[in-house]
């Protein structure tokens, strides 16, 4: 393994500010305690080279040596396998953490994704299509979520990767109120963003996009 290498933008709008998934990638860095360094790719003017390494011109992307790898999800991967503070060894264990990252990722932000992106857009009250995607996240998710967490500090025992994952997600949905009826989730992102190496890693991302305003 060699040098590691974070790559996000350099700027960004002020909404996305704080949720720009760069910062799951910093979180899992600081809880690991490896050294790493923060690069920056033009967010207006996205260049081949950006495309080599993430082939939809997105952020971020993490160098590992001769490594380059994409997606948030990936990236929290490898790195749980270079550190013992992201990954259990206990078998057993590991496995809760796989399923609960794939779960983060495939379930509930599958499901969160859409019904945030029409926020964004305005497309919310009677709307239709938020009434369907509105149900689907807290009916058929954020419902089945609510007894996990509340019988549970993190998900796979220690804190890992997928506390992360999943942490990460549900706070997007909190943004919007959506987490409202749900104690437990509102209560176990408290717990995951009370981190210290959340509050760094928060802290560093608002910094790095407000230097290129």
């Amino acid at each position: 393994m060699g040098d590691l290498t974070l790559t996000t933008f350099d700027w960004v709008p002020e909404p996305p500010r704080g949720y720009v998934r760069d910062l799951r990638v910093r979180w899992a860095l600081e809880e690991s305690g490896l050294p790493y360094r923060v690069e920056s790719v033009p967010f207006r003017d996205r260049k081949p080279e950006h495309f080599a390494h993430q082939p939809f011109g997105q952020v971020p992307w993490l160098t590992d040596g001769d490594i380059s790898i994409f997606e948030s999800g990936a990236i929290l991967l490898h790195l749980g396998n270079r550190s013992d503070a992201l990954m259990p060894a206990d078998p057993r264990r590991r496995a809760e953490v796989l399923e609960w990252l794939f779960a983060a990722l495939n379930s509930v932000e599958a499901a969160s994704l859409p019904w945030s992106i029409l926020i964004f857009s305005g497309i919310t009250g009677d709307a239709p299509a938020y009434g369907l995607m509105d149900s689907f996240l807290k009916d058929h998710r954020l419902k089945h979520m609510e007894p996990v967490l509340a019988g549970r500090e993190w998900l796979a025992g220690t804190f890992s990767v997928a506390d992360i994952l999943m942490a990460d997600v549900l706070r997007l949905i909190n943004r919007f109120d959506g987490l409202t009826e749900y104690s437990a989730c509102r209560d176990y992102v408290a717990r995951a963003t009370a981190r210290p190496s959340f509050a760094k890693a928060h802290s560093d991302q608002i910094a790095h996009f407000a230097a290129a305003d």
